[in-house]
């Protein structure tokens, strides 16, 4: 189980690593480097790994001032595809996922660590 242990503007520690690049966190795995096709706007194509991963939740963490963009036609794509969609500022975004983890229910979380 991979629990965020801290977070601070551009960089997340996970079970007591670093990392400093966006990051998708999995139950089982942490994508890191994570890249998206705009930077600061989250597309569907950027989250078809997490929905072929099927998770209850999605907490997508928007940076630490909440710049990051998630359209409508993101949120929908999520909805439609049977995800629960929660997006936060990433410091709020770390505290509900590892929240929603430890309840157990099967969570990622796709967080911008800057901005």
């Amino acid at each position: 189980m991979n629990i965020i242990d801290d977070y601070s503007f551009g960089r997340i520690v996970i079970n007591g690593r670093v990392y400093d690049h966006d990051v998708i966190i999995y139950p089982d795995r942490i994508k890191h480097n994570w890249w998206r096709r705009e930077g600061h706007k989250l597309y569907p194509e950027d989250l078809k790994d997490v929905v072929d991963y099927k998770p209850e939740y999605l907490v997508i963490g928007t940076g630490a001032s909440g710049m990051m963009d998630v359209p409508k036609e993101t949120r929908k794509y999520l909805e439609d595809n049977e995800i629960n969609v929660i997006i936060l500022n990433t410091y709020d975004a770390c505290k509900k996922f590892n929240e929603l983890l430890k309840k157990g229910y099967r969570v990622v979380a796709a967080l911008h660590l800057t901005c």
